[in-house]
């Protein structure tokens, strides 16, 4: 069995980040840690080395950044679907009902249209999915409005729960 990564943070940047006032902060100095490794490994097996809350970290972060960058449809266009599915669970965990119910809901709605989704897509027919699917419209204004809750909620378990998410030096 392979030992779980913990990346090692300074007992005073996590004290600044807790009480700078940007949860932005405070999220990046958990998160970027994990992409750093991930990024210098090349494989997404580092995931083993990752527990569930460190995975919800890493797979939230994907998730924020295509939906916001381009919905749900680009989430999936992308291939990174199967991180919707551990989510609403973990998100159960931290307290994020509202976040679990949305994700478990797009979940669905690519369920509905696979076989539209999973087709590979020349860039014109990729910009025709998000007419040709409007049901994913919703679901991104909702994301847009829940996901600053879900960066509070998962911050709120990680002060609770630190050492889930890192060890802590100094």
């Amino acid at each position: 069995m392979t030992d779980k990564f913990l990346p090692h943070i300074e007992l005073v940047q996590l004290k600044e980040a807790q009480s700078g006032g940007d949860p932005n902060a405070y999220y990046d100095l958990l998160c970027q840690p994990l992409h750093a490794e991930l990024y210098r490994r090349q494989d997404f097996a580092f995931f083993d080395e990752l527990n569930d809350m460190q995975q919800m970290l890493i797979c939230y972060d994907y998730i924020l950044n295509n939906v916001l960058q381009g919905g749900f449809i680009q989430l999936i266009q992308n291939g990174y679907v199967n991180m919707l599915l551990p989510m609403p669970e973990w998100l159960g965990t931290i307290g994020d009902k509202h976040m679990a119910q949305l994700l478990a809901e797009a979940l669905k709605a690519y369920v509905d249209h696979k076989d539209i989704l999973d087709k590979e897509t020349t860039v014109e027919e990729f910009a025709a999915l998000y007419n040709k699917l409007p049901v994913f419209h919703a679901l991104d204004n909702q994301f847009q409005i829940l996901h600053p809750q879900t960066i509070n909620h998962i911050l709120a378990y990680a002060t609770i729960h630190i050492h889930e998410f890192a060890n802590i030096a100094g």
